[in-house]
């Protein structure tokens, strides 16, 4: 007997296979064979706050938020300016990220660590002297824990305004400290292990911080990346709503300006609801 699908779970899985191969290519997704009561949880387990808060589409929202963010570390930048292809490859630069948080999350244990020294290899070769004369090195523990902050920063900060189900201070707390134990497989500086260390530290590296030449063509492209046409109004959303979670000095200095208004009257509204749409159909 052929049982046969309706229209609409047809359509829901023809854009969920369009969604999946936009993040992830031709990767097969990661095999979430990690479940409760598992004698291996991974690195989180899913009663963590970590499984709820990165299972949810205001992820996409984040993950671009943190890039923003990251070019305005010099050193970082240097690194990503000499040694990255994400002008010439872009989709594989996004397919091998979303297939690192996605193992790093979900997957076993061991899986996770195989992940991990793998990028801790990639680094091996991402050295070289910044603009400014000063050597970077992609795995210096400094370094690596500002990509770590940006991002356990932007995840959350994204969830909180555009995720399915509210966060409590606790559970935010909670999620900065489960996500820490990444921050020590890579080798970086300790981090934080509260959403109130997280704004200290933050506080701290801002002198630290600047916006140059490099920082600002690596924003255009952000901005503007060579998408199918049919994903571009989506991925307009989500970068308005990414821009409008950085704080407002990083907005000018990366020339990323917004009208105050048009953030919680259109930009907020229209993306709760891709978000939730998101959530529907990859479900």
């Amino acid at each position: 007997m052929v049982r046969t699908v309706d229209p609409v779970t047809w359509m829901r899985r023809q854009v969920a296979a369009q969604v999946r191969g936009l993040i992830v290519g031709d990767e097969p997704p990661v095999d979430l064979a990690v479940r409760a009561g598992d004698d291996d949880p991974g690195l989180f387990g899913p009663d963590s706050v970590t499984w709820r808060v990165h299972a949810d589409s205001a992820m996409f929202v984040g993950g671009l938020r943190a890039l923003l963010l990251q070019v305005m570390h010099p050193l970082a930048m240097a690194g990503v300016a000499d040694h990255s292809a994400y002008r010439t490859d872009p989709m594989g630069r996004l397919w091998r990220t979303s297939l690192y948080v996605g193992t790093t999350t979900f997957g076993s244990t061991d899986d996770a660590r195989a992940a991990i020294a793998m990028v801790k290899r990639v680094h091996e070769r991402v050295v070289g002297v910044a603009a400014d004369g000063r050597p970077y090195a992609a795995n210096d523990p400094h370094l690596l824990l500002w990509v770590h902050h940006t991002l356990v920063d932007s995840f959350l900060r994204a969830y909180r305004r555009y995720g399915s189900t509210p966060l409590t201070d606790a559970d935010a707390d909670r999620y900065v400290d489960e996500m820490a134990v990444l921050a020590e497989e890579f080798g970086a500086e300790p981090a934080a292990r509260s959403v109130a260390e997280l704004r200290s530290w933050f506080g701290a590296e801002r002198p630290e911080l600047r916006a140059e030449r490099p920082a600002r063509d690596a924003v255009r492209f952000l901005m503007f990346p060579p998408l199918p046409v049919i994903s571009r109004p989506a991925y307009a959303v989500i970068a308005s709503a990414a821009v409008g979670l950085l704080p407002r000095s990083v907005r000018r200095s990366l020339w990323l300006p917004t009208v105050p208004a048009a953030d919680p009257l259109v930009v907020r509204p229209a993306t709760r609801t891709l978000m939730r749409t998101l959530d529907w159909v990859m479900a």
